[in-house]
């Protein structure tokens, strides 16, 4: 999917899943170690998420809050939406997307890597660097 602004990608997403008979998405981010870590909804719940974002509690994930204030949400990125290959044609498809890590109010939250990267690549744009990434998948 190329870069879209974030209402279109919106209905892409929602025409794309209907296309495709989606059942669930996968809400995916990661924790301050890396991990990737999700949570899946069910496709009457993604308009909702795709405005509001969907809560869950930060406190099970490693360096996110502690449990007096482990209230999260977390807000799909709808330029990340892609079909998961799951392979058999009787199941149902299942999608994903990045979300962004917000507090309740909807500030960034400043323990998610995501904003982190994107505060990081905005300075360099601003001091002229361009940031490339050549990532490299291994296997345990």
């Amino acid at each position: 999917m190329q870069h879209r602004s974030r209402e279109e990608g919106k209905e892409y997403v929602l025409k794309t899943v209907k296309e495709h008979d989606v059942k669930f998405i996968r809400m995916w981010f990661t924790d301050i170690l890396g991990f990737l870590k999700s949570f899946a909804i069910t496709v009457e719940e993604l308009e909702e998420a795709l405005e509001e974002g969907m809560g869950f509690d930060g406190s099970s994930i490693e360096g996110f809050a502690r449990i007096d204030e482990s209230d999260m949400v977390a807000l799909p990125d709808p330029n990340t939406f892609r079909l998961l290959p799951l392979g058999a044609k009787e199941h149902h498809a299942v999608a994903r997307m990045f979300c962004d890590i917000l507090r309740p109010g909807g500030e960034p939250f400043e323990g998610d890597p995501r904003h982190v990267l994107k505060k990081n690549l905005k300075r360099a744009a601003e001091m002229g660097f361009t940031f490339y990434v050549g990532p490299e998948r291994e296997y345990f």
